[in-house]
């Protein structure tokens, strides 16, 4: 497990055994579900500036070279999949997450009630502030005492592995987006900005993301508004109409992860195909601070093994433009 981006994320790898083999998805023509895919935000692609060779990036995730890429039209969900519509997923399908068919899931130190802190598993070396909390799950993301409830049925639906999120989008007529779909839509029609708005964190003063804000991993004074996950709506959308693409949590993407990335991989519809044991994944998370993991911004990248989840990992939907 890469310790810079274990801050907001852990490897199921590492804690216990694994998974099955579950669904396989990669960028194939998607089938169409309407009353699923009508609400996705069509962009017409084109060239763009993928990847940044920042200061303040992390050159081993494989961030850059930057160079010149191009995608065709496609689809994407404006915000990620919220707890509400994986439910009805569930209710239809009947489906049981990894998290669930494991028995256990990562759910950060802070956020756990002190009865469950008592019966925590495990602690992943080198990261204490992930918990192996028993019976975590997406309807329980802090344990077995808590619940989404109807507070959170419109934030992002966590303690979902890629294979999970897989699953979704096979019941929904969707697909994940690759990396460079997901850098396009991320950066809003802006070129080589660092954030899906612009250059500045916070532009007048205003929060635009929900990340760690304070002494992390220790305290988190929330100025932005959230501790954990936020609605998948909040904060101000970028210039494409989409919502939180840096923090609040981390979204799956279909490639395979490789820091050789912009190397390996053609500069006309990009996508890592070749099997690395892990996935890509994008954005950052409600746990990502500048102190530790500034991987919020939309240049930066990481990566999981497809059957781990954590309570900062969900997914948006994607798919392909109509013929």
């Amino acid at each position: 497990m890469d310790m810079h981006s274990s801050c907001c994320s852990a490897s199921r790898m590492a804690s216990g055994p694994q998974a099955a083999a579950g669904p396989d998805l990669e960028r194939t023509p998607s089938p169409v579900v309407p009353a699923r895919s009508e609400r996705l935000v069509r962009l017409e692609g084109g060239d763009f500036q993928m990847g940044a060779s920042d200061a303040d990036g992390f050159a081993s995730d494989g961030e850059g070279p930057p160079r010149l890429v191009r995608v065709d039209p496609f689809r994407i969900a404006p915000c990620a999949v919220s707890n509400r519509e994986f439910a009805e997923f569930v209710e239809a399908t009947g489906y049981r997450t990894e998290a669930e068919r494991f028995g256990w899931s990562f759910v950060f130190h802070l956020l756990v009630s002190e009865q469950t802190r008592r019966r925590v598993a495990s602690v992943p070396q080198g990261v204490p502030w992930w918990l192996v909390v028993e019976g975590a799950c997406w309807s329980r993301p802090e344990g077995p005492d808590s619940s989404i409830g109807k507070e959170r049925l419109d934030h992002p639906v966590v303690h979902v592995s890629w294979q999970d999120a897989a699953a979704y989008c096979a019941w929904s007529g969707t697909r994940l987006p690759t990396e460079a779909e997901w850098e396009y839509a991320a950066r809003g029609g802006l070129q080589g900005r660092t954030y899906p708005w612009g250059d500045l964190l916070r532009p007048d003063g205003r929060h635009r993301c929900n990340i760690w804000q304070g002494k992390f991993p220790v305290k988190n004074n929330a100025s932005d508004g959230y501790v954990g996950t936020a609605p998948v709506d909040a904060y101000e959308p970028n210039g494409y109409g989409l919502y939180n693409m840096s923090g609040n949590v981390w979204e799956w993407c279909a490639d395979w992860f490789s820091p050789s990335y912009h190397a390996s991989t053609d500069p006309v519809n990009p996508h890592q195909t070749e099997p690395t044991g892990k996935r890509s994944t994008r954005g950052g998370s409600y746990l990502c601070h500048r102190s530790y993991c500034n991987r919020y911004r939309v240049a930066a990248r990481s990566g999981n093994t497809p059957d781990s989840s954590t309570g900062n990992m969900g997914f948006r939907v994607a798919a392909d433009v109509l013929p």
